[in-house]
């Protein structure tokens, strides 16, 4: 089903990466406008080509990658690769140090209706323009997408153990997260990766807008006359990562709700008994706890006022979106539709483009901003399970978006994808 490919990535030259640590950067769209401007003061570092500046940021994006490559700032591989990329961290709370493994390579970008990678969540329409304008005019995968193959027996592990005995680098990133990459070059080993993938599907855990970006670029390329179906524009940067494995880790992710027209605590509150069995939190510290591991049951933040609130059981029966019982049966259905939908009067087919819904992990972060007045409420929500990830990708319904965190995020410089015809060149298969 996927069809996977080594590929000859452009990295930063040797004498720039004994300080790669100061070149990689975080992903568009988790980098804070603070991180960003420390970030531009290096004029080598990975966020040039990931979030450029300018009127004409793509622009500027592309004329900037070609003076790298011409002055040797990024050079291409000579011998094709799977790249092997750890992550070691913690969670907060715990000592224990987990390592979510995976590997980097270049996957055909099949259509949503091909269901072999299979999203789990919606986009944002402006985020996936962003991210084709840029494709266009630098024809670089900058940094992977995060997808999940499904793999019981685990046959991949023992090629990317030995692979990290002889790491290319190792730095720890902004998340406090010992990031490290090495390469496989050997052809049987190769073949092995692209063997255990061709069955599968994949889940698309991170990266809706950018996989999405390279679909729709890719259809607009087919459209042209001589499309053959492997050039460079067929594919994406992916990196993969086992659903089997104990250290995939999913955070979760609230809602801040803010410039409700008539918004009124007291008769939200009103509402909220109808549906909802309702007890105020004298400490609004304390509500991830209260709410933890309970079914349907959610945190609500005001300036003054904190309760935790959670649906009667009941109630459930009464949601009207045609959702299979499973999907119904999701605390982030739940939420969307009986807080954000029928409270506070924002229509389904409206949530995605909303500008009354932002989105944290950060319940510190959700906190301060309710008390600083920058948003109205907070919505505190308890994680998901791939499982139900799972339930959601098979059953062909989708999750709001921003409905996932999947914990730590790939980092952006470790190395680069080009999609150019003379760049991208695929290995004869013979090789493979």
């Amino acid at each position: 089903m996927a069809e996977i490919k080594p590929l000859r990535a452009w990295r930063y030259n040797s004498e720039l990466t004994s300080g790669i640590d100061e070149l990689t950067s975080p992903l568009f769209d988790v980098v804070s406008p603070r991180q960003r401007g420390k970030l531009y003061q290096n004029p080598y570092n990975s966020i040039h080509l990931s979030v450029p500046r300018g009127e004409n940021a793509a622009d500027n994006a592309a004329l900037l990658l070609e003076k790298w490559k011409n002055e040797g700032i990024i050079e291409q591989d000579p011998i094709y690769g799977i790249y092997v990329y750890y992550q070691y961290f913690t969670l907060p709370g715990s000592h224990k140090e987990y390592c979510r493994k995976g590997f980097i390579c270049n996957i055909r970008a099949y259509d949503w209706d091909e269901e072999v990678i299979l999203r789990h969540e919606n986009t944002i329409p402006k985020a996936v323009n962003d991210r084709i304008d840029l494709l266009e005019k630098t024809h670089l995968n900058v940094s992977p997408t995060h997808g999940l193959y499904t793999d019981k027996d685990f046959e991949l592990e023992k090629y990317m153990d030995d692979s990290m005995k002889h790491p290319l680098f190792e730095t720890e990133d902004y998340q406090g997260v010992r990031d490290v990459l090495s390469v496989i070059h050997d052809a049987g080993v190769i073949k092995k990766f692209l063997e255990v993938i061709k069955d599968k599907k994949i889940i698309l855990a991170d990266g809706h807008h950018r996989y999405e970006g390279s679909l729709m670029y890719r259809k607009k390329m087919m459209q042209r006359e001589g499309h053959k179906g492997d050039e460079g524009y067929n594919y994406h940067l992916m990196f993969l990562t086992n659903t089997e494995a104990g250290d995939l880790r999913i955070l979760p992710t609230h809602r801040l709700i803010k410039n409700i027209s008539g918004f009124d605590e007291k008769k939200l509150m009103e509402k909220f008994s109808e549906d909802f069995i309702i007890k105020p939190v004298e400490d609004a510290y304390n509500i991830n706890e209260i709410i933890l591991g309970k079914q349907w049951a959610f945190g609500l933040l005001f300036k003054d006022y904190a309760y935790k609130v959670r649906l009667k059981p009941e109630k459930i029966s009464a949601l009207k979106w045609n959702f299979p019982d499973e999907i119904k049966k999701l605390d982030l259905t739940v939420m969307h539709y009986f807080i954000i939908e029928k409270i506070l009067g924002i229509q389904g087919k409206n949530q995605r483009t909303s500008e009354n819904i932002e989105f944290d992990r950060s319940f510190s972060d959700c906190l301060a901003k309710v008390i600083r007045d920058e948003a109205q409420m907070a919505i505190i929500t308890n994680d998901i399970t791939m499982n139900d990830v799972k339930k959601v990708c098979y059953s062909g319904y989708l999750m709001p978006q921003k409905s996932t965190y999947f914990y730590p995020k790939v980092i952006c410089g470790f190395l680069f994808s080009s999609i150019k015809d003379d760049e991208f060149q695929s290995p004869p298969h013979s090789c493979f």
